[in-house]
């Protein structure tokens, strides 16, 4: 798949993500992680290969929260919210054109906001009423109104592309504990992060990025923090897992 400027930013990748599981990806920013996450969650095209979800190929289907997909994206201002948008009004931006929102092509406000008022209740976020602009809340409770529409229907698939990036110690915990709960639930969770030692933390298993290409997969409870920098450079190291394909196929469940 290309990136922005056309230029092929990944390619020859396969790996699974299981359901109940954690996959980590780790590697410098600017390796393909962001291409890779927005492939999958359908906002960028693929230009060869296969994208499953629990068996169905979604690669050409639109749109992606039909297949019980949430992609927590690595921007919130600029991609997961409307900044001059309500709580409310975020917390619907993927379902506003269905029931219980919208009746015979109109919204239904009053669900909408009582949906928004127990999002708010559900995931502690910090606001006076559903009804304040989330441009005047904090990073952190940003961060969870994203959580919430983006959790809400329980996915079966879950991309998390730098989900504490900007957020204070009490956001990150509480940002990591949702995911490990949803991975409690059965979510598959694709972890993205260019931090190490965060990625380490919260992966079962580790795939590191180089180049637009999968170095390789670790058990994240034997790798190290060694092992993984190197295969970070480019370098197998004492990796035997082979990991360059010529698919790019994502599976949940």
């Amino acid at each position: 798949m290309q990136d922005d400027r056309q230029w092929m930013a990944v390619q020859g990748i396969s790996f699974q993500v299981r359901s109940g599981e954690i996959l980590g990806i780790a590697g410098v920013d600017g390796n393909g992680q962001r291409e890779l996450a927005d492939a999958i969650a359908g906002l960028r095209r693929s230009q060869q290969g296969v994208i499953e979800l629990d068996g169905i190929d979604m690669t050409s289907r639109q749109p992606r929260q039909r297949f019980q997909l949430g992609y927590i994206p690595e921007d919130r201002q600029k991609m997961g919210l409307v900044m001059n948008f309500s709580i409310a009004k975020n917390l619907v931006l993927k379902a506003f054109k269905r029931l219980p929102f919208c009746h015979y092509g109109l919204l239904h406000f009053p669900t909408i906001n009582a949906h928004a008022v127990r999002a708010i209740e559900q995931f502690d976020i910090r606001a006076t009423n559903e009804q304040l602009n989330v441009n005047q809340l904090s990073g952190g409770n940003q961060q969870k109104v994203v959580l919430a529409r983006e959790l809400s229907g329980d996915p079966q698939l879950i991309i998390a592309m730098q989900p504490c990036r900007g957020l204070d110690v009490g956001a990150t915990e509480y940002v990591q504990q949702r995911l490990l709960s949803e991975r409690q639930r059965g979510a598959a969770i694709l972890y993205i992060s260019t931090e190490l030692e965060e990625v380490m933390r919260m992966s079962d298993r580790i795939a590191v990025m180089y180049r637009g290409h999968l170095v390789g997969i670790v058990d994240a409870a034997t790798a190290t923090i060694e092992q993984v920098g190197l295969m970070m450079t480019g370098s197998r190291g004492t990796v035997n897992t082979p990991a360059s394909l010529d698919l790019t196929a994502i599976e949940g469940g």
